[in-house]
């Protein structure tokens, strides 16, 4: 005699399976540096599978043997990059572009000029590419983008915004949440009482000190220096574009004629070590991205990224002049 049995799902593999953390893929350069201790230890940190650390020092050593290969057989390959004029076929998109606050107020400090670069030769120092993040962009861009849905990905004067949560959490302090990495602290303004609008003056105000928290230009950028183009901003358009077939793009292009200069537009990675991008014989370059020899793919962890602004007031006497 038969019994029918029902199967009723195990509630902790269900409860198991719901706490599972969201997973992206992240992109990883390795082989470079004297020690793979922080690619180790974001390995170890972000992770949500297993990676046994002499199989992530095997293949470490494995990227800097090839490397070595490259310094050797590709030196000089980022040097003397080609910034081409944009034509008179992009006159009309590139007339509206400039007419845009955040070109004329975010380039000024150092000669600038808008030209077609090409992707592989341009100097990187991102290590890691958030692949979930290119894969979205690569729908929304389209498999054969037109010249103008080319020049509005990598120099979007729209600026359209990511999702942004924000509270007050204490007296002194304002948090910020987005899905976005691109959120950061923009810095302080200075205003006088009438530049408020529509917000009812707490006192008689003598003056305003505002702390801004939100999202860069996000123009595809490059910076011109000693004869190398080094990447600033937009790795992963930069990476999207290049996997779907686009090997020249628009691009803001800043002059950098000293190491001074290069010291007040090139982000941090750059200022701390400069000769690693501009002296070495075959840094690293855009098309190291795709060389299975030179990556490691790690999933992770989905991150939000939060900017937490906090204020000090302090009132006192001091003696009289």
């Amino acid at each position: 005699m038969s019994r029918n049995v029902t199967a009723f799902p195990n509630p902790r593999r269900r409860a198991r399976a719901k706490s599972a953390p969201a997973r992206d893929e992240t992109l990883y350069l390795i082989g470079r540096g004297s020690t793979p201790t922080r690619f180790l230890r974001f390995v170890k940190r972000e992770a949500v599978e297993h990676f046994e650390e002499g199989d992530l020092l095997d293949e470490w050593g494995a990227a800097a043997e090839h490397i070595r290969t490259l310094r050797s057989e590709q030196a000089g390959f980022a040097d003397g990059p080609v910034i081409e004029d944009l034509g008179p076929e992009y006159e009309p998109l590139l007339i509206e572009f400039l007419k845009d606050p955040l070109v004329r107020h975010g380039f000024n400090t150092v000669p600038t000029e808008v030209g077609m670069v090409e992707l592989d030769r341009l100097v990187v120092y991102q290590n890691h590419i958030d692949l979930t993040h290119v894969r979205n962009l690569e729908r929304t861009i389209g498999r054969a983008p037109s010249r103008e849905e080319l020049f509005r990905v990598c120099l979007p004067y729209d600026h359209p915004s990511p999702p942004v949560a924000w509270s007050r959490t204490r007296d002194d302090a304002y948090v910020f949440v987005s899905p976005s990495n691109d959120l950061r602290f923009l810095g302080t303004l200075s205003l006088e009482g009438d530049q408020v609008v529509n917000c009812p003056p707490p006192g008689a105000v003598v003056g305003i000190i505002g702390l801004s928290v939100g999202f860069g230009s996000n123009f595809l950028n490059a910076i011109y220096a000693e004869n190398r183009l080094i990447l600033h901003n937009g790795s992963h358009r930069a990476y999207a574009l290049r996997e779907l077939g686009v090997t020249h793009v628009p691009c803001v292009v800043q002059h950098v004629s000293t190491r001074a200069e290069l010291d007040v537009v090139a982000p941090s990675q750059v200022r701390r070590a400069p000769d690693r991008f501009l002296k070495d014989p075959r840094p690293s370059v855009l098309k190291d991205y795709f060389d299975p020899r030179l990556r490691k793919l790690v999933p992770v962890r989905r991150r939000a990224r939060q900017v937490t602004v906090r204020f000090k007031v302090e009132e006192t006497y001091v003696p009289a002049l």
